[in-house]
């Protein structure tokens, strides 16, 4: 199972998130989502739990619990939107050339 955790502390690590949620089962992984440009981490995270009972059981433990002064929110992590893609570049509409 995908479990959401946002409301993240910034000085949370995937280490510290692993501790937390292997408290209630196995985890296969952490992905602690940071800003691309900058490195920081955005907020929130994914860890992912092979048994679905461990993990609902650790979303029930974990949902609304405190790490590092914060208050996490946990759920079942939604698939993800498509979103429509960005046009990128510029190109040559608009100006005048120079003839």
């Amino acid at each position: 199972m995908n479990i959401y955790v946002g409301n993240l502390s910034f000085d949370c690590s995937e280490e510290d998130i692993r501790v937390m949620f292997a408290a209630h089962g196995a985890v296969d992984s952490v992905r602690l989502i940071t800003d691309r440009d900058t490195g920081r981490s955005k907020g929130f995270a994914f860890v992912e739990m092979p048994d679905n009972g461990e993990a609902q059981a650790a979303i029930n433990a974990v949902n609304g619990s405190e790490m590092m002064g914060r208050t996490i929110k946990v759920n079942e992590a939604r698939p993800r939107e498509e979103r429509p893609q960005r046009r990128m570049g510029g190109g040559g509409g608009g100006g005048r050339g120079r003839w």
